[in-house]
């Protein structure tokens, strides 16, 4: 049989499902909306199955040989788990109750749920070599779920998501730096890989994050106060923007035309103001998207936000964790891998002193104190003219690359670039020490190692020296004759020069605590 009559035939299943979905949707049995043809499902673990059916109705589930057998409750809920299962399939998910659903393409292998803002919601056909990449993405054993944009400022029980195979016609819409990620597992575990994403541009973390979480911590106060004071700003401020909006939009062409000349990066668009529906509404995209998920198993989540949270970045060391934790005690595991992107390079300030993308990467390098959590630096691969660089495979496979190391057991596969330990003064010199030096710790030019800088007691940082010797770096400045702090690729488009032997490079940091541009905004 060939290729597109299987693929055929697949969508006509997949189809004739959704009928069976719909004309039982109303009065019978109902799976939650993460189930449907074409999905994957956590191998060796337990696993959760729910839906919806008449109060009190007995239903048994059967998938490959494990069966499972519940009731609904008084509100019409139920949940079966299902027996761990290997790799494998595909099988035939079986639902029984007064009527039989059939999910159809099941295959059992490694889900991973891909969440965040829009360079993880960046498209595939709009990276480098799309025409390529997307030719060759025929591959049964790769499932992608989209969960469609919603804001709720209620949990919800129920998204839009469906699931399809990996092909020329299914990818190229696919988030790009997901796909990498799962096609790079795939090529390494060779066992079916299953991606779930759900992410939306221009979103802060705290558009992610459960409503009691950012009840409950006094230092969120300011995020949930600023958000009611715009729901009653907004009817004025709406009507004000419509009239402003051509007037604006002249303007913003005229400046993004005046920073393209000058080298620099655009300005951002003009948005509407904050209102009802908006995507900014705390908890909202937990509540319409991730929520409607719980406790679908997967094995973790990456994650690539933060561009909207830059100008609370110092905020941000605290939210991020409270995020991840969040999700940890959501889905009951407090080890549940959580694997990020640094934020990568992009020339907005020229000024280091007041670049908030280096205090954002600080928050979250410092978020590596959580365990099983690992992050990819990035500052290499970005476009210094673009927040949206279309340069997404490596930022994928350096994901994988963790999650290769950590959670299935490729020791040989280095997981990240060099990460700041700690440093010591040695006469008019620093030198500092690393973490994840595999193979030794290098420079891109042994000759010109830049990056540095260093500062005395004044607190003004000037250009600085710098020499590898035994996996520290030795830095000096013959102007700093008591040196006291250093920072290394720190601004928005930094130089950078460090990495180790697999090529990937070390990540920015300093070593003063002064206070920087964003301290005390929330």
């Amino acid at each position: 049989m060939s290729d597109m009559m299987q693929m055929s035939r697949r969508c006509i299943g997949a189809a004739v499902f959704s009928l069976v979905f719909i004309s039982t949707a109303e009065s019978q049995v109902r799976l939650a909306s993460i189930f449907g043809d074409n999905m994957i499902v956590q191998r060796d673990v337990p696993i959760p199955v729910w839906g919806q059916a008449p109060p009190g109705a007995t239903i048994t589930i059967r998938l490959s040989y494990a069966t499972a057998s519940t009731s609904a409750d008084n509100e019409g809920n139920w949940k079966a788990t299902i027996s761990k299962l290997a790799a494998g399939g595909p099988f035939d998910l079986t639902v029984v109750s007064s009527e039989t659903l059939i999910v159809r393409n099941v295959l059992v292998g490694e889900v991973w749920l891909c969440s965040g803002q829009s360079n993880m919601e960046f498209r595939l056909d709009r990276s480098d070599a799309a025409d390529s990449v997307i030719a060759a993405a025929l591959n049964p054993k790769i499932r992608l779920c989209t969960v469609q944009r919603a804001v709720s400022e209620t949990a919800q029980i129920s998204a839009k998501a469906s699931w399809v195979e990996s092909s020329p016609t299914t990818v190229g819409r696919f988030s790009a730096v997901a796909y990498f990620f799962g096609k790079k597992l795939l090529e390494e575990l060779d066992v079916p890989v299953g991606l779930v994403h759900a992410s939306w541009g221009g979103t802060a973390a705290e558009s992610w994050m459960p409503p009691m979480v950012l009840a409950d911590d006094s230092e969120f106060a300011p995020i949930l106060q600023r958000w009611q004071s715009d729901l009653k700003k907004f009817p004025e401020l709406n009507a004000t923007f419509q009239d402003r909006l051509p007037a604006l939009m002249a303007q913003w062409r005229s400046d993004s035309a005046a920073a393209a000349a000058d080298g620099k990066a655009p300005p951002a668009r003009p948005q509407l103001p904050r209102g009802p529906g908006s995507r900014d509404t705390p908890s909202g995209q937990w509540n319409a998207m991730i929520h409607p998920l719980i406790p679908f198993a997967v094995k973790g989540v990456i994650w690539y936000q933060g561009e909207a949270n830059a100008s609370r970045a110092y905020q941000y060391r605290r939210l991020f964790p409270a995020l991840i934790r969040s999700w940890r005690k959501t889905w009951e595991n407090e080890k549940l891998p959580f694997y990020y992107v640094q934020l990568p390079n992009l020339f907005r300030q020229p000024d280091p002193s007041k670049s908030v993308w280096a205090e954002l990467r600080e928050s979250q390098l410092q978020t590596l104190s959580l365990t099983n959590t690992g992050m990819a630096v990035t500052i290499d691969v970005g476009d210094s003219m673009d927040i949206h660089p279309r340069n997404k495979k490596p930022v994928g496979e350096r994901l994988a690359r963790i999650a290769l190391n950590k959670d299935y057991g490729h020791s040989q596969v280095v997981p990240s670039g060099p990460v700041y330990a700690g440093y010591r003064p040695d006469g008019a010199s620093i030198r500092i020490s690393f973490s994840e030096i595999d193979g030794g710790l290098l420079a891109r030019s042994v000759d010109n190692i830049t990056g540095f800088v260093v500062a005395g007691e004044d607190r003004i940082f000037v250009s600085a020296r710098a020499k590898i010797e035994a996996n520290e770096v030795v830095v000096w400045c013959d102007r700093v004759q008591q040196p006291v702090a250093v920072r290394y690729a720190w601004g928005d488009n930094p130089e950078w020069s460090l990495m180790n032997a697999a090529g990937l490079p070390a990540s920015p940091f300093r070593t003063d605590d002064w206070p920087l541009t964003t301290f005390g905004r929330k």
